[in-house]
C-alpha cells in the first residue's frame, strides 16, 4: 500500500473521528515534501546521476542496435507511424500490449524503444510492466531490481528504480550503436499480488513525476486476457499499440484483446513473426507486419472489415 493511500486513510479516519462541531478544524495529516512532490508529478529526475550498469543487451534479439538491415528498416517503419499518432492528438506514453503469453510484446516494446533512442537526442524510457513474468531485462542484460514493483509497493524511492547503461557500444566490431539516452525501469521482484500493486494508482503518480524528462515511455504489459494487471496499466499510457503473432494469433483472441481496451486509444496492431504478407481482410484494424527476432520485411497495410 503506497504512503499516499496510507496518508488519505488516516485523513479519512480523523474526519469521521472529529467531533460533529462545524468550527472545529480538523488538521490534516503531513505528507512528507518529496511525496508531495509525486503527489502533483513534479518530482525532479536528475538525468546526469541516473544508476548506470554495464548492461549486455541480446544483439540478436535487439537487431535495432545496429545501423542497417531488414529489422532496423521494419521498426524505422513502425516509428514514423507512431510519429504521425502523435500529430493526430497528444502522445507520449504507450502501453504495449497482447492477448496472450509469446506473442513479441517485449521484443517490439523493446526494439521500438531502441529505435527512438537512437533516432533522437531526447530521453526515451522503457518500463517492464510485466511483474509476473518479466523479460526486458533479460534482453538488455539489465539488472532486474530494484524495480517498479518495489516502487508500487513504497520500499524503493524513483531514483532508486531507474537505470542507464554504462557501456558506450555493444558489439565487438563497433558495428551496434550506443542507447546512452535509454532509461529503464525494470520489473522488479515478482509479486503474487501484481494486480493490487497496478491498481493502486502509483503507476499514474510514476508517469505524471517522470513525463516531463522524457520524450517517449514505453510500458511493456502483461498479457490482458491472461490476467487483468494491462487494463490498469493503461489507465496510465495515452495510448495503447498492440501486437499480435502472425499465424499464431486467433482472429478471435485478437478481437478480445482490443475489446478488452475499450477505453483506450488504440494505435492499432503490430503483427509480429509474419514470413509473408497476410491476406487482405484477415484483421479490420490498422497493423504493421514483419518478422521479429531476427529480423524481416517492413511493411504496413490498412484493412476495413474481415472477409473470412
Amino acid at each position: 500500500m503506497s504512503r499516499i493511500h496510507e496518508a488519505l486513510q488516516r485523513a479519512d479516519r480523523e474526519r469521521k473521528s472529529a467531533p460533529a462541531v462545524i468550527d472545529i478544524p480538523v488538521d490534516r495529516p503531513e505528507i512528507d515534501s518529496g511525496f508531495r512532490e509525486l503527489l502533483h508529478g513534479d518530482a525532479e529526475v536528475d538525468l546526469d546521476n541516473i544508476t548506470r550498469h554495464p548492461w549486455t543487451p541480446s544483439t540478436i534479439s535487439l537487431p535495432t542496435l545496429y545501423d542497417r538491415g531488414a529489422a532496423v528498416e521494419q521498426f524505422r517503419s513502425l516509428r514514423s507511424h507512431i510519429f504521425q499518432a502523435r500529430y493526430e492528438a497528444p502522445l507520449k506514453t504507450i502501453l504495449v500490449a497482447s492477448g496472450m503469453p509469446s506473442e513479441g510484446k517485449s521484443f517490439i516494446a523493446a526494439n521500438l524503444a531502441i529505435s527512438l533512442a537512437r533516432n533522437s537526442i531526447h530521453n526515451i524510457l522503457l518500463i517492464d510492466g510485466d511483474l509476473r513474468r518479466p523479460t526486458l531485462h533479460t534482453l538488455l542484460g539489465a539488472p532486474n531490481s530494484p524495480g517498479l514493483s518495489d516502487y508500487l509497493e513504497g520500499t524503493a524511492n524513483l531514483d532508486d528504480i531507474l537505470q542507464r547503461d554504462r557501456s558506450p557500444e555493444h558489439a565487438d566490431n563497433g558495428s551496434a550503436g550506443s542507447i546512452s539516452n535509454l532509461t529503464f525501469i525494470p520489473s522488479g521482484q515478482s509479486s503474487d499480488h501484481s494486480s493490487e500493486l497496478v491498481a493502486n494508482h502509483r503507476m499514474e503518480e510514476l508517469i505524471a513525476s517522470v513525463s516531463s524528462f522524457f520524450d517517449w515511455i514505453l510500458i511493456d504489459a502483461p498479457p490482458v486476457l491472461a490476467v487483468t494487471d494491462a487494463v490498469d496499466l493503461a489507465r496510465a499510457a495515452d495510448a495503447v499499440l498492440l501486437v499480435a503473432r502472425g499465424a499464431n494469433t486467433p482472429y478471435e483472441v485478437a478481437q478480445r484483446t482490443k475489446a478488452a481496451f475499450n477505453n483506450s486509444r488504440i494505435l492499432g496492431f503490430v503483427l509480429n513473426a509474419v514470413k509473408q504478407a497476410p491476406h487482405a481482410g484477415t484483421y479490420n484494424y490498422n497493423y504493421y507486419y514483419g518478422e521479429s527476432e531476427a529480423g524481416g520485411r517492413t511493411n504496413r497495410q490498412k484493412d476495413n472489415g474481415r472477409q473470412g
